[in-house]
């Protein structure tokens, strides 16, 4: 999307039509809220980003587990899991560019950040602490690391419009995602040092995006998964939210309730991701009278909020649960 995402994007709001897209790069789609939002305003057209893998099963997620819960949301943490069959995993080589250049030009995206002044969203409730790079999870008994996606970019921009727009209570956000046992950790951190080194360099980030099997431990290829890989994968996301009971000011004293909901469904980035793309141009058709009152350009959770979509999500195999009910 950095490099061929905007000429669809300008094509769609000088031509008046929506559009959605599955990137999972905040400073293409953050630079897309900067550039057309106003311009989709006045024509009345809604450019959604993000709409794939990244990151619909986090922002819906998370608007899930604040209906979810009898009370006011405050904080939530969510937990990725893969699971994979005999045939292992694979991704194709575009994620892991995007990877490549999106770290590569991290001082543009706080420029970028800077240029477009976001109001700060005010903390409600006990802060959320923010976890180590990597840590035991006793829940899950692997270990987790932050997740590296757009997820919690994407979250924190519903968070802040439904703030802002909507008067609603934000919820902080923290997204990880488990690793396994100690021989896997060891094993990505070695890739992922080696990443960070060559990442800085012209000729490295042309190592990086030639040799993709080899720098990734063999997890991105040229080719992508086969099917017999697609057919044995799986995804998993687990959110822990807490707050206040009804009746309870969260401004005062602690959370003094939680909840466990889950998004689960098939491969993530070839059979989910375009599930949730086209559910959510579906919804984008069908449920015009529950979109924000004016276009522009939103993350999925802004748009969709008031939406069928996690219905018709449920429905196409994308399913969101609740775990263990909301308890004092």
């Amino acid at each position: 999307y950095r490099f061929f995402g905007e000429p669809v994007v300008e094509a769609c709001v000088e031509n008046g039509a929506s559009c959605i897209d599955i990137s999972g790069e905040p400073q293409f789609l953050e630079g897309m809220y900067l550039k057309y939002n106003e311009k989709a305003a006045e024509k009345g057209v809604y450019v959604v980003g993000s709409c794939g893998f990244d990151s619909i099963p986090a922002d819906m997620g998370v608007l899930y587990t604040k209906e979810k819960l009898k009370g006011t949301l405050t904080a939530v943490e969510s937990f990725l899991s893969v699971k994979s069959g005999p045939e292992g995993v694979a991704v194709h080589d575009g994620t892991w560019k995007s990877a490549v250049y999106g770290l590569a030009d991290e001082d543009n995206l706080k420029k970028l950040r800077k240029q477009i002044g976001y109001a700060p969203v005010p903390v409600v409730g006990a802060k959320l602490k923010k976890r180590g790079f990597l840590f035991y999870s006793p829940e899950f008994k692997e270990y987790c690391i932050t997740f590296m996606g757009s997820d919690g970019s994407v979250v924190r921009r519903t968070q802040r419009y439904l703030h802002t727009e909507l008067q609603q209570t934000p919820v902080q956000y923290g997204a990880y995602v488990t690793l396994g046992g100690l021989g896997t950790v060891l094993k990505l951190m070695f890739m992922g040092m080696l990443f960070l080194l060559l990442v800085k360099f012209n000729f490295g980030r042309k190592l990086l995006t030639k040799y993709p099997k080899f720098f990734s431990g063999g997890y991105f290829t040229k080719e992508g998964p086969t099917q017999k890989q697609m057919d044995g994968t799986s995804f998993t996301m687990t959110f822990f939210g807490e707050g206040y009971s009804e009746g309870q000011d969260p401004q005062k004293g602690k959370p003094n309730v939680k909840i466990c909901t889950e998004v689960k469904g098939p491969e993530p980035g070839y059979i989910a991701t375009p599930i949730a793309m086209v559910q959510a141009g579906l919804s984008l058709l069908e449920d015009t009278a529950s979109l924000p009152k004016r276009g522009g350009v939103y993350s999925p959770g802004a748009a969709f909020s008031k939406t069928k979509l996690i219905d018709r999500l449920n429905k196409r195999g994308v399913e969101f649960s609740v775990i263990s009910k909301p308890e004092v």
